[in-house]
């Protein structure tokens, strides 16, 4: 099942995404964070983004989440997004099933764009994001230093809708969060699959 993530899956949460600090470059954060941090994160997050986990019977296995790309005003229609499954849970289908309902989200949020930022070669995440329509937009040469190497990151985009000449704000996700259209979403994941 897909839902909204709460701050009770903070353990969970912290469980799947601490190794890839620890032995991982899939994200550059070097230092392991608490669960009490993983908790204002999402409490954080939720305030403005989607932030969903995929359960099974109480588990998290999975969860994906956007938040803001750039901090100035006119990047408020484009959002970058994340994903981490467990080691025990890929290659089911689930990272495709919640990456598409979080694009849905996002789509009736109002946001245009969605930019996923992988750590290079990762060719499981390109593989991903490329399945889901996503098109390469750059590669940062040797930004990231991690693990005793230099990493390259590359950017991949997606169009979500078509950019209006004046757009309305994006729909805070609190604003969405408990409408019919989510809870559609949600209870129908085969129907987002990241259509173009």
């Amino acid at each position: 099942m897909i839902r909204v993530a709460g701050s009770e899956d903070a353990q969970a949460i912290h469980a799947i995404y601490c190794p890839s600090v620890i032995h991982g470059a899939a994200t550059f954060e070097t230092l392991v964070p608490t669960v009490e941090d993983m908790r204002e994160r999402l409490r954080t997050r939720l305030q403005h983004y989607p932030w969903l986990v995929w359960d099974e019977g109480g588990t998290v296995l999975a969860y994906a989440y956007a938040g803001r790309f750039r901090e100035r005003a006119a990047y408020d229609w484009i959002a970058e997004t994340s994903i981490y499954v467990h080691p025990d849970a890929q290659r089911r289908g689930i990272a495709r099933r919640l990456y598409g309902c979080l694009l849905e989200a996002m789509r009736l949020q109002g946001i245009t764009q969605a930019v996923g930022v992988i750590t290079l070669p990762g060719e499981v995440s390109v593989a991903l994001h490329q399945g889901m329509g996503f098109s390469p937009a750059g590669v940062w040469r040797q930004c990231g230093y991690k693990q005793g190497r230099w990493w390259d990151v590359g950017v991949w985009q997606k169009t979500l809708q078509p950019a209006a000449a004046s757009p309305s704000p994006p729909v805070p996700f609190p604003q969405l969060r408990h409408s019919a259209r989510l809870q559609q979403l949600l209870d129908d994941p085969a129907s987002a699959t990241g259509r173009p």
